[in-house]
């Protein structure tokens, strides 16, 4: 069986879902003060069965390797479901195959878990699709509006 730490560096060799996916529906940015990391993610919906579901999830990250390996599995985990399924997943499910997190890491599931529900809080039913993202850097200088604060180093 493979140690955590196996599972990790398994993640980061073959990281899915990295980047953006620029005609995106929803848009979420989370980071944390404490630990400096922050992450970006991506959603694409698409109608199936006369649903809305998540096709695509992707992710940027700035952080350690647990906070991209955690969002590596979280969009592949996403894929097919609807908004109030992904919005009903917890930190520890979205880890997936990682499995549960050491005490000193779970901040890196709680991080992807704040950028899902960030993403979907802005969701292309509260906002235009079209809507420009605003970059990662322009999310640095604007005032924090949730509990998990983006805050500038300086």
């Amino acid at each position: 069986m493979s140690s955590f730490e196996d599972k990790v560096r398994e993640a980061l060799a073959n990281p899915q879902n990295q980047g953006e996916i620029p005609d995106a529906d929803a848009v979420g940015t989370v980071g944390s003060p404490e630990c400096g990391d922050m992450l970006r993610m991506w959603l694409k919906f698409t109608e199936k069965d006369g649903k809305r579901v998540i096709d695509r999830a992707s992710f940027q990250a700035f952080g350690c390797q647990t906070a991209i390996a955690v969002a590596s599995m979280a969009t592949e985990l996403l894929k097919g479901k609807t908004a109030e399924e992904a919005q009903n997943l917890s930190a520890r499910e979205l880890a997936g195959d990682l499995g549960a997190l050491p005490p000193m890491k779970i901040h890196c599931g709680q991080l992807v878990e704040g950028a899902l529900r960030n993403a979907l809080d802005n969701s292309a039913a509260a906002q235009p699709s079209s809507a420009m993202a605003p970059t990662l850097a322009a999310d640095l200088n604007r005032q924090p509006t949730g509990k998990i604060r983006i805050v500038p180093l300086d």
